[in-house]
């Protein structure tokens, strides 16, 4: 064989071994993330600083003095499946300030009481819980502030936390389609969802299984519900309370039947009283069908909608 011919067959083996490992190997794929960031508008002065909070993640908001000088607070929020959890702290409150009221306000301009905050020595914590996931939060001696314009009396009011992009205020309202919303009126539109019960597929005899889960002033407490439909007449709902914890100075916990087209049926409300620890709410309605909440509402208001922070609602329990 020729030096030649040698050659010519070195460089093609070698040639066929470059192919086969090439085929061999993985080539790098390049992945490109594309980020979308939303440009949002805040008011100069920082008037309005809704965000929307994310689910699992707690997350901590400064709240800033308005109207007076010292005053501190930071407010703890967490937002899950069963709703948004607050918790307040304010430090270096004026000795003539003994208590204030807290406030949720949407992008909407929709008020939410949260109850009111009492306070000792300058000092305050406390604990609500609201279905609103979108907010900011103000704080004011005012009990009963319907909406948020220029004149609404702040103490305190929450800052937008670094990494949050600020939801901008809506000037033309729109209400949101929930499980249950506050029907139109001179009552502020609250946010609540709220199952139905199934009430007609109930027969006589058949046990369902309720539940009830009790947040902000009522965490911990327990009740029985029992619900009896009549053939030819309404619906009668009794709620029994056991580890009943007092309301907040001037507050009553209150039970409605919400319809499956959004309207509300007030059903009954407990009262303080001191050493109280059971209640009983008896009622019936002659809703077809509904779902039961239960509301911290102001005492003196003669409300006939909801407008205060959920602390219970009554699920059917899935097999």
């Amino acid at each position: 064989m020729s030096k030649k011919m040698f050659a010519c067959i070195t460089a093609v083996i070698l040639g066929i071994s470059t192919a086969v490992l090439a085929r061999g190997q993985t080539q790098p794929q390049t992945q490109t993330t594309t980020t979308t960031v939303t440009q949002t508008v805040q008011h100069p002065d920082g008037s309005y600083s809704v965000i929307e909070y994310p689910v699992g993640k707690e997350v901590k908001v400064t709240l800033n003095p308005v109207t007076i000088t010292g005053a501190t607070g930071v407010a703890t929020i967490l937002r899950d499946d069963e709703g948004t959890r607050i918790k307040l702290n304010l430090t270096g409150l004026p000795a003539e300030v003994t208590s204030l009221n807290l406030f949720a306000v949407d992008e909407m301009g929709t008020v939410i009481s949260l109850g009111p905050v009492a306070i000792t020595s300058g000092t305050a914590t406390f604990t609500s819980t609201t279905p609103a996931t979108k907010f900011m939060l103000i704080a004011s001696p005012e009990a009963n502030i319907t909406a948020y314009d220029p004149n609404t009396k702040i103490f305190l009011r929450s800052a937008v936390p670094e990494g949050f992009a600020v939801i901008p205020h809506t000037t033309a309202p729109v209400g949101e389609k929930v499980g249950a919303t506050t029907t139109p009126g001179t009552t502020p539109a609250s946010v609540y969802t709220v199952p139905m019960l199934n009430i007609p597929a109930y027969e006589k005899g058949d046990d369902t299984k309720l539940k009830i889960n009790f947040t902000g002033a009522l965490t911990g407490a327990r009740a029985n519900v029992f619900i009896t439909p009549r053939k030819d007449g309404p619906t009668e709902v009794k709620m029994r309370l056991h580890e009943l914890k007092e309301a907040p100075s001037g507050q009553v916990f209150v039970l409605w039947a919400v319809s499956t087209d959004n309207k509300f049926v007030k059903l009954g409300q407990v009262v303080n009283a001191p050493g109280r620890n059971e209640a009983e709410i008896k009622s019936e309605t002659a809703l077809s069908d509904f779902g039961l909440l239960l509301t911290m509402e102001n005492a003196q208001a003669a409300a006939v909608n909801p407008v205060g922070p959920s602390v219970g609602i009554v699920e059917i329990i899935k097999p």
